[in-house]
């Protein structure tokens, strides 16, 4: 993997957007959603589903599903990684909650800038991740701040978090997660940054 990537600027938990904002961001990503529906041009791979991916904070999670819009632009390749533990979920609950989840497709796909997110299982601290793969810092900030006003409706608001960084694409780091070295002392938290293997 090459070692030449430039980190240009990493973002992490910015404050949500004003609800109405918030809504009306959402609105317009449930209406591109359906555009893309009908395109066909939303995609579930199954390639990634079951790999399991450790993080610097020595937690893990499964991958239980990959979406992808064919065709999205990756020229601002933004790896995104967001975090929260259910309210009240606990035991088979969570299966539950997995199979559910894929009703949450309309509140991120049409937003500007996805391009795919691997979903993760709870980890050992009964945490989710979303691990994504978005074009442009901007573009990815928004959409969390949006996301954020329903994922504080079914989450401890408190374990709600993200961080986004410029320059890498999601494989880049997955294949190798020590090109975020030099970023690495930028966050307050590893729980975000695929541990080195």
């Amino acid at each position: 993997m090459t070692r030449d990537v430039v980190v240009n600027d990493v973002v992490e938990d910015n404050r949500p957007l004003p609800f109405v904002t918030a809504f009306v961001a959402l609105a317009r990503c449930a209406l591109r959603t359906a555009v893309l529906l009908l395109r066909g041009a939303v995609m579930l791979p199954r390639a990634h589903v079951d790999d399991v991916i450790g993080f610097a904070d020595g937690s893990h999670g499964r991958v239980y599903r990959e979406t992808v819009v064919r065709g999205a632009a990756t020229d601002d390749p933004t790896l995104l990684v967001v975090a929260f533990r259910l309210r009240g979920v606990r035991g088979p609950l969570h299966a539950v909650f997995r199979a559910e989840s894929l009703l949450n497709t309309p509140l991120f796909v049409g937003f500007p800038g996805f391009v795919s997110k691997l979903w993760l299982a709870h980890d050992e601290h009964g945490r989710y991740r979303g691990v994504y793969q978005w074009n442009g810092l901007r573009r990815a900030d928004a959409y969390v701040r949006a996301l954020w006003w329903v994922l504080a409706l079914v989450s401890e608001r408190s374990s709600i978090h993200y961080v986004a960084v410029t320059g890498v694409g999601r494989d880049q780091v997955l294949a190798d997660p020590s090109i975020l070295e030099r970023v690495a002392g930028s966050s307050t938290s590893m729980w975000w940054r695929p541990a080195v293997r």
